[in-house]
């Protein structure tokens, strides 16, 4: 006896559409006359803050500025010399130890324009949560590593070429992040910091 979960099986295989080859992604996509400025106003336009900085010391002092920096009580940076870290790496055994984390500054490998997302990975550290857990993430960007958009991006990540198109044929985790956590969900209402960084800021180093 055939089932009903049989038929329709059968009858999805009956009804499969016609392949189609990939689409050529070899064509004019669009840039911007300046990337680096994009990339800020689409930042800001999600929620996020913008910091450009000369040098890492222009940076350290715009960062104790910022509010949620000098009042933080528990700074993490994988930055060097960016910051006042105070969690010590050598002691945290367990992704939740760093739960308690306010604040944490982060490398990012490069920004896309057309979304103000920032490319990063957990390349040289272990805890990749951290991203996710901190109150406040801060993201240290090349201000000349900003592509325009994700075919771009794409094409820098990839490991290697296969036919002209990148492929990645190394596991690695990475993770595009755009502006602070947020929702919408609850009544239509716009809540930053729902369920990750409260706020995210972008320092744009130019060396």
């Amino acid at each position: 006896m055939i089932t009903g979960k049989e038929k329709i099986l059968e009858s999805i295989r009956r009804n499969l559409p016609a392949p189609a080859d990939l689409p050529d992604l070899h064509r004019t996509w669009t840039t911007y006359p300046d990337a680096r400025a994009k990339f800020i106003e689409v930042v800001e336009a999600v929620g996020g803050k913008v910091i450009t900085a000369g040098n890492q010391t222009d940076l350290n002092e715009q960062l104790q500025h910022l509010p949620h920096v000098a009042a933080a009580q528990s700074v993490a940076s994988l930055v060097p010399g960016v910051g006042k870290p105070n969690v010590h790496w050598d002691t945290i055994r367990d992704p939740h130890d760093l739960a308690s984390v306010d604040v944490a500054i982060m490398s990012g490998q490069f920004g896309v324009a057309e979304h103000g997302a920032i490319w990063c990975t957990d390349r040289n550290f272990s805890y990749r949560a951290l991203y996710f857990l901190c109150q406040h993430l801060v993201l240290v960007v090349s201000a000349v590593a900003i592509v325009d958009h994700m075919h771009s991006a794409y094409e820098r990540i990839a490991t290697t070429q296969k036919n002209g198109k990148p492929t990645f044929s190394e596991p690695e985790f990475g993770v595009f992040i755009s502006g602070p956590s947020k929702t919408a969900d609850i009544e239509q209402q716009l809540v930053i910091g729902a369920h990750g960084p409260r706020s995210l800021t972008v320092c744009l180093l130019d060396q």
